[in-house]
């Protein structure tokens, strides 16, 4: 994605699709399918919504199947698998019930993960092996009254001791999962460098001890059966090894964890999704209306086909994220980012539309669809809001342009020096005066689709240098553009997946043996055909000052302020 905002296409990342092959194939089946009869035999959906809890026996037996170590390495007793097969097993989860979704997912995908991605040797073994197990279960602890997305604003903090051999922490978080009975918290908080003495953030494992205790079961919309509580320190003493990473770098342990857990979520959306069009497709052939079932009709058809498309859309872009990792790509923020955002957004759209296929019987307790909307309404919410994300996907992106756009100016001003670096800027140029990058490896049955995508491709770099160029270092605040620009990757993004993943069917079964993949494509590239026409459209001509203005003045009027008498 960073080398789409220059206009570029790097075909060998997303060329072949990524896919399980050999004996990781075969485990994961295997697994699949003792995680299927587990799921359908013990795990009551229905019954943990309406008792707010997953029953202990339940939990028992999903850390006897190992679900509660799924990627921690063989070496620390988890089951080492790859982020690819990880998001499987999490997809069918979650398909089956969110509770028990974001109880591992906290568990394992935020919970542990620090300790997994930048804990030391001896910290590792010494908590992994227990966590794997299930005997001792993680929480991520970030959240504060006052610091979600921000985490600059958190105000917990950690007192190194005079002898430097333990921290004392005091403050508290908010909304943790698996808070009312997790044992080991990953936990981050403000301490102070020596030297400069600037508060810092800085990652710490937490053990549940004397000083640290955890609030009431909150309430909730959806998702009821996982634990969600507020934590409260009060001179928990933690031991100075028990810091994660460095000292102070604690925001990048954090954001690192975060870039690696919305991947679980985005196949936990997935796994929503498919089980919703199920029964979509279920009720359009049993319910009927004027003498013919309802999936006769051109609307339902049209919800259908949307429902397909844009699942199709978000498994590809989750797998070919998962893919990356799995091939040791060094950077995958951009993309995990956008997994996040529109799977979330997806399965909200798939969970409105199965419900209102469903009609009347949608709305009633008594099934399934009620449930899965409130269920689903988190994930616009968990791990960065959507909104915080989309200005992450813009600034992260334009971030390079905007480098080089600032070397080209210095390398101007000392054209010895920056010969180098103006000679590859203009051949830039001249390679975008004869036309975007193109794809060579999309089947040409595609082509149509493939054109459009490298079109908007070279939109997007261009429309981003020159908001670079007008803007400067005030597109940090203008959020606006950052949507646009962020919602033009994200169907960039999940574009490229289903041009990739459909080219691999078409070579491997022909054209009628992957109609699916193509029909689903093209669904879904005329869908996006829309919508980056409204937003690269915008760039030039929008209201933007007008929706600033009418609200910033609604705020002095505390509210509507109109009436029709």
């Amino acid at each position: 994605m960073k080398g789409m905002f220059h206009g570029g296409i790097s075909e060998e990342l997303v060329f072949p699709f990524p896919q399980l092959k050999g004996e990781e194939l075969e485990n994961v089946q295997l697994m699949l399918e003792s995680v299927r009869r587990y799921l359908d035999e013990k795990v009551d959906a229905r019954a943990i919504d309406h008792s707010h809890e997953i029953p202990k026996d339940v939990l028992d037996e999903a850390k006897s199947l190992g679900l509660f170590g799924l990627q921690i390495p063989t070496e620390y007793g988890g089951l080492g698998l790859g982020a690819s097969a990880y998001s499987r097993v999490m997809q069918e989860v979650a398909g089956h019930d969110s509770s028990m979704a974001v109880t591992l997912g906290a568990h394992q995908s935020i919970g542990l993960k620090a300790i997994l991605l930048y804990g030391s040797e001896a910290q590792k073994r010494q908590y992994l092996p227990a966590l794997a197990s299930g005997e001792r279960v993680a929480a991520f602890a970030l959240t504060e009254p006052d610091a979600g997305s921000d985490a600059a604003s958190i105000k917990t903090r950690a007192e190194l001791s005079a002898d430097g051999t333990h921290y004392v922490l005091n403050g508290s978080k908010i909304w943790i999962t698996n808070g009312g009975f997790a044992d080991v918290f990953t936990v981050f908080a403000r301490t102070a460098e020596e030297g400069d003495g600037k508060p810092k953030l800085t990652a710490f494992i937490v053990d549940r001890s004397e000083g640290l205790r955890t609030g009431a079961p909150e309430g909730k919309l959806g998702i009821r059966g996982s634990s969600t509580t507020t934590v409260y320190f009060d001179n928990v003493k933690v031991p100075a090894a028990n810091v994660i990473g460095e000292p102070g770098r604690g925001f990048k342990v954090a954001m690192g964890v975060l870039n690696n857990g919305r991947l679980g979520l985005a196949a936990g959306c997935v796994g929503m999704c498919r089980t919703l069009l199920k029964l979509a497709l279920e009720r359009v052939q049993e319910r009927r209306a004027f003498s013919k079932s309802i999936g006769e009709f051109g609307l339902i058809k049209d919800k259908i086909a949307g429902m397909l498309a844009r699942t199709y859309a978000l498994e590809s872009a989750t797998y070919l994220t998962t893919g990356l990792i799995d091939a040791d790509v060094g950077d995958y923020s951009l993309e995990s980012a956008i997994c996040k955002v529109f799977g979330s957004e997806c399965l909200w759209w798939v969970v409105n539309e199965t419900l209102q296929i469903a009609a009347g019987i949608g709305y009633m307790t008594e099934y399934p669809y009620e449930r899965m909307l409130r269920d689903a309404r988190i994930n616009l919410i968990f791990e960065g809001t959507n909104e915080i994300l989309r200005c992450f996907i813009a600034l992260s992106g334009m971030a390079g342009p905007g480098k080089q756009l600032s070397d080209v100016s210095k390398a101007m001003r000392e054209p010895i020096k920056g010969f180098g670096l103006l000679a590859d800027f203009a051949a830039k140029k001249v390679r975008s005066a004869f036309g975007p990058e193109r794809f060579t490896r999309v089947h040409p049955i595609l082509a149509r689709e493939a054109v459009m995508l490298e079109d908007h491709v070279a939109h997007l770099a261009r429309h981003v240098e020159n908001t670079l160029r007008k803007h400067g270092r005030k597109i940090a605040e203008m959020q606006f553009v950052q949507r646009r620009v962020a919602d033009v990757a994200i169907d960039l993004y999940a574009l490229t997946a289903c041009l990739s993943r459909a080219t691999q069917a078409i070579e491997k079964h022909g054209t009628e043996g992957a109609w699916r993949h193509i029909e689903y494509t093209r669904v879904f590239a005329n869908d996006c055909r829309e919508r980056l026409a409204r937003n690269v459209a915008g760039f030039e001509q929008n209201d933007d000052e007008l929706r600033k203005e009418t609200a910033t003045r609604t705020y002095g009027d505390a509210g509507y302020a109109l009436d029709v008498i």
